[in-house]
C-alpha cells in the first residue's frame, strides 16, 4: 500500500502513466468499448474491474497533468442521442472531475464524433476499461508536463 494514491491505480497503471511522454494519450472507457481491437497495435489494454468511469476518470487525473499547450488537452465520444457537443450526464460529471481535479476549464474538453475517436484511441499509449455500464462513457486525455514549480 501507498499513501495519498487512488486504490483504483493499480501497480500496472502506475506504470502505464509514469511511462507515458508529454503528448501521449491515454483513454479511459466504458465496458462497451472495443478496447482490445482498437489497442492491438499496443496491446496495452488494463481493465478497472468494478469501476464506474468516474472514479476511473477521477483516479487518473490525479497523477497525470494535462496538456496546458493543447487548447483541448481532453475528449469524449459525442453521445449519439445528444444534441452536437453536449454531453450526457455521465459526460458532464466527468468534464466537472476535469475541473476539479485536473484544473482545466471544462471548454476544453472537445466532443468527437463516434468513429473520429475511435481513430484516435488507436494512437493512444494505452486504453483503460471500466465496468462502466453507460454507453458512450468514453474519455481521451492527453499527458503534459510537470512545470519544476508543480514538482
Amino acid at each position: 500500500m501507498l499513501k495519498n494514491i487512488d486504490p483504483l491505480l493499480t501497480p500496472e497503471l502506475l506504470k502505464v502513466l509514469a511511462e507515458m511522454g508529454h503528448g501521449d494519450e491515454i483513454a479511459v472507457v466504458d465496458a462497451n468499448f472495443t478496447a482490445a481491437s482498437l489497442a492491438a497495435a499496443h496491446g496495452r489494454v488494463l481493465r478497472l474491474a468494478g469501476a464506474g468511469l468516474v472514479a476511473a476518470c477521477d483516479a487518473v487525473l490525479s497523477l497525470l497533468p494535462l496538456d496546458a499547450g493543447d487548447a483541448s488537452p481532453a475528449a469524449f465520444m459525442q453521445h449519439a442521442g445528444m444534441p452536437e457537443g453536449q454531453p450526457s450526464a455521465l459526460q458532464a460529471r466527468v468534464i466537472d472531475s476535469l475541473v476539479r481535479v485536473g484544473g482545466v476549464p471544462a471548454r476544453s474538453c472537445q466532443a468527437m464524433e463516434r468513429f473520429a475517436f475511435y481513430e484516435r484511441v488507436r494512437h493512444a499509449w494505452a486504453v483503460v476499461q471500466t465496468s462502466e455500464a453507460q454507453p458512450f462513457g468514453n474519455f481521451l486525455f492527453k499527458k503534459g508536463v510537470i512545470l519544476a514549480q508543480q514538482a
